[in-house]
């Protein structure tokens, strides 16, 4: 089987040569291709050079284009509130908050994902990747999800405070954000992604009644759209963190992928989910990758997939560090080839 096809047939319930490993690589793939993670970030090309590096030495079944938190933001405010570290890309300076003052708000408009920004380089990546794997390798297109992007936009401790000192705004806000994810999504799939990877993951700060209220609506909003619009097109939600009291209203969303993260119980959360529905992840990106022994990471694994059952893909809960000895991401895949 192809990569691609056995990541589908996973999502299908159908039997598999053996199990999908999408490890969420990030800085390690530039490590791995001898660049500064800057570079990655800055140039689209040489994101899809170390993904698909990446597959060739690793044997992944995956090229993700998740990178940082900033493509969005840039392409609507610019970067007056972004800095550029030299070996891990950009990051939001929440005192420069794009949104620091909310009636900025009704300034902003949806960014063309093709209009030449950050938002277009990474479909640039996306089609290189296209069209060196072809129909062999699952490629993984990204969004911010209408969380990530208001708190990126305006500050985590002020989204968090505006839920109760201002919710009209953040009603406002997050219906702007789940507007630019559904466009963002579109020009990823028109480009190649055959997966639209979500993160949402100030989510896991949230109690279930203000997630009920303000995010699953606009979750539901994007996810929808592409299911709609793109049937083939499978997505991928990813809200790391311990979001296990979420569980039961996430999973009425149309999600072919959860990956859940390691504070994440995965008995629960399979009894939540229900037998079939497909559960990513939860191998500690710290205590096994980082830091165990290349045994431990096989164990993990093979206790994770053991929780989850039929529907599982093997993958860390969260990115694996560039500080992940290679061995050990070795046994993770390794896991994943040695189980059908």
């Amino acid at each position: 089987m192809t990569s691609l096809e056995r990541v589908r047939a996973t999502v299908a319930g159908k039997p598999v040569d053996h199990l999908a490993a999408q490890p969420m690589i990030m800085m390690f793939a530039a490590k791995n291709l001898g660049i500064p993670y800057i570079e990655a970030t800055r140039d689209g090309r040489k994101l899809a050079a170390g993904q698909l590096k990446m597959v060739e030495e690793f044997g992944l079944d995956v090229l993700l284009t998740c990178s940082d938190p900033a493509r969005e933001v840039v392409d609507i405010a610019g970067e007056d509130s972004v800095v550029w570290l030299p070996d891990q890309g950009p990051v939001i300076d929440e005192e420069k908050a794009a949104l620091r003052e909310t009636n900025r708000l009704k300034q902003f408009q949806v960014p063309d994902p093709l209009g030449g920004g950050r938002m277009h380089d990474r479909i640039k990546a996306i089609e290189i990747m296209r069209r060196e794997v072809r129909d062999d390798v699952s490629v993984v297109g990204w969004v911010e999800g209408p969380l990530a992007l208001a708190q990126e936009l305006r500050g985590l401790n002020r989204i968090m405070t505006d839920f109760v000192d201002d919710p009209a705004f953040v009603h406002d806000l997050l219906d702007f954000t789940a507007a630019v994810a559904i466009r963002y999504a579109d020009a990823q799939i028109a480009a190649g992604a055959d997966t639209i990877g979500m993160s949402d993951a100030a989510a896991s700060m949230m109690g279930p009644e203000y997630y009920r209220e303000f995010l699953f609506p606009r979750q539901l909003r994007v996810l929808s759209h592409i299911k709609q619009h793109h049937p083939a097109v499978l997505t991928r939600l990813h809200m790391c963190g311990q979001t296990q009291p979420l569980i039961p209203q996430m999973k009425l969303l149309p999600v072919d992928i959860y990956e859940l993260d390691f504070p994440v119980d995965l008995d629960r959360a399979r009894a939540d989910l229900g037998p079939n529905r497909v559960i990513s992840g939860n191998v500690s990106t710290v205590t096994d990758l980082m830091t165990g022994t290349p045994d431990d990471v096989y164990r993990a694994a093979e206790r994770c997939h053991r929780r989850s059952g039929r529907y599982h893909i093997v993958n860390s809960g969260c990115e694996v560090s560039p500080l992940t000895p290679p061995d050990n991401l070795r046994a993770l895949v390794r896991y994943a080839k040695d189980h059908s």
